[in-house]
């Protein structure tokens, strides 16, 4: 079955339980867990309907604590630390079979003008120029386990086309840098939160792999093992994730079986509107 934009759009419309509390399900895209992107974006919206529409987010701060069970709900419980003039702060914690399995802290801020400077984007094709990802793996179907053929190659709410893919099966060592363009496949309303939120959802998409890249490793081997351990993600400027974005992502660092990876977010136009951070786990097994 296809994992359509309504239905991503019905995974972050949070149910209301008590003050301060919310429930979500999930949807398995494959992994067995749920996606680290969809706590990411459970939780930003938790912790909207806490604070007040004038207040915008600029910052999430995450840990991944345990996997998540893709079959139970998972409740999230947001603690209002502060309310100031300027900024918000608060804290949310996932929690499933009564063990929290990720915690994040968000601050907001009311928009106010300051001075301004970006970094460039970098000089790439663009995507009307690139394949869809899903082309690339549905070439190569016949080579994913039965089990899961189904999950990956189905549609998708979120469009990605990287700009130099690496075939999963047999990765050549390449350097640590990854940019993908990605968008959401639909016209999204005008409301801000459902563009941060996508944006919070996608930017869990396409880490850990860079961090992978120089070791010729690949994220379906069944001798390594991986998983987002923080996740930290900043808005910079106003963002439309049904328009063209380039996720430019690369990893400085790996070490201690971890792998750290950095991201920049920008508009087809050249705007940088967020940056990501992300240590995860790559464990390789004897």
């Amino acid at each position: 079955m296809a994992f359509q934009l309504d239905d991503l759009y019905d995974l972050l419309d949070l149910e209301y339980i008590e003050h301060n509390i919310f429930r979500g399900r999930s949807v398995d895209i494959g992994s067995g867990n749920v996606f680290g992107g969809q706590a990411l974006a459970q939780s930003l919206v938790a912790a909207q309907r806490t604070v007040k529409d004038t207040r915008v987010p600029h910052s999430m701060h995450g840990y991944f604590i345990l996997p998540g069970d893709v079959d139970a709900p998972i409740v999230y419980e947001v603690d209002r630390l502060r309310d100031g003039k300027s900024f918000t702060t608060r804290r949310i914690v996932a929690i499933q079979h009564g063990r929290a399995i990720f915690n994040m802290a968000a601050s907001f801020q009311v928009p106010e003008e300051g001075a301004e400077h970006q970094a460039e984007m970098p000089d790439v094709p663009g995507p009307d120029d690139l394949p869809r990802e899903l082309e690339l793996i549905r070439a190569v179907e016949d080579q994913i386990p039965e089990a899961v053929r189904s999950f990956y190659t189905r549609e998708r709410p979120i469009e990605f086309r990287p700009v130099a893919p690496v075939d999963p099966f047999d990765p050549d060592p390449t350097p640590p840098t990854n940019h993908v363009w990605f968008r959401a496949r639909g016209t999204l309303s005008d409301d801000r939160l459902t563009h941060q939120s996508l944006l919070a959802y996608a930017s869990d998409y396409g880490l850990l792999s860079t961090a992978l890249r120089p070791h010729g490793l690949s994220l379906v081997q069944p001798d390594l093992q991986v998983a987002s351990l923080d996740h930290a993600l900043w808005f910079h400027r106003p963002v439309r994730a049904d328009e063209w974005l380039l996720y430019a992502m690369d990893s400085p660092s790996a070490s201690g079986a971890r792998g750290f990876v950095r991201g920049q977010i920008f508009s087809a136009d050249g705007t940088l509107v967020a940056s990501v951070a992300q240590e995860g786990l790559m464990r390789v097994w004897e």
